[in-house]
């Protein structure tokens, strides 16, 4: 993948993007020591380059409702290039699938799942094994108690990558 150059103002403005979601022009500008208008050419510039992939607000769904969080481990029971595109076709279209990616080691993807229950989220895991989309085994952990869910500050990762490269 192509990487895109940033300078310091470009890593300001996806901060604030990040941090606070979609601002206005001036309030955006105000954040991050620019005027306004080079500021939204920048910002311009960096959604035509495919950094942003969109703007949301973080909900607290466990003050609305009760919820079962689920981590999931799978191993799928073959290996080709097929097996893996069926799969994965049908988890994009699993909506309590919130996470899902590809690993290298003892399983084939960890899956972040959010359910209203445990006993809803057995009988999705059962509707998956039914439709024989190549599961061969999978482990459960269930979620007791949320510690640390944040989103990695932006700043900080290219400071380390910089100090890294040097």
């Amino acid at each position: 993948m192509k990487r895109v150059p940033l300078d310091a103002i470009d890593i300001r403005i996806l901060s604030a993007i990040q941090q606070h979601g979609q601002l206005s022009k001036a309030r955006l500008a105000e954040l991050v020591n620019l005027s306004p208008t080079p500021c939204w050419l920048r910002l311009t510039k960096l959604k035509s380059a495919g950094l942003i992939l969109g703007y949301r607000g973080d909900i607290r769904l466990d003050r609305l409702v009760d919820l079962t969080r689920v981590y999931m481990t799978v191993s799928l029971d073959s290996h080709k290039r097929a097996d893996f595109e069926r799969f994965e076709k049908r988890i994009l279209t699993v909506d309590e699938i919130v996470e899902c990616s590809s690993t290298g080691g003892g399983c084939d993807y960890v899956m972040k799942l959010v359910t209203p229950s445990l006993s809803y989220f057995q009988q999705l895991v059962e509707q998956l094994l039914d439709e024989e989309i190549g599961i061969d085994r999978y482990f459960i952990y269930v979620v007791t108690r949320e510690i640390k869910s944040t989103s990695l500050s932006l700043s900080q990762l290219m400071e380390l990558k910089r100090r890294d490269e040097s």
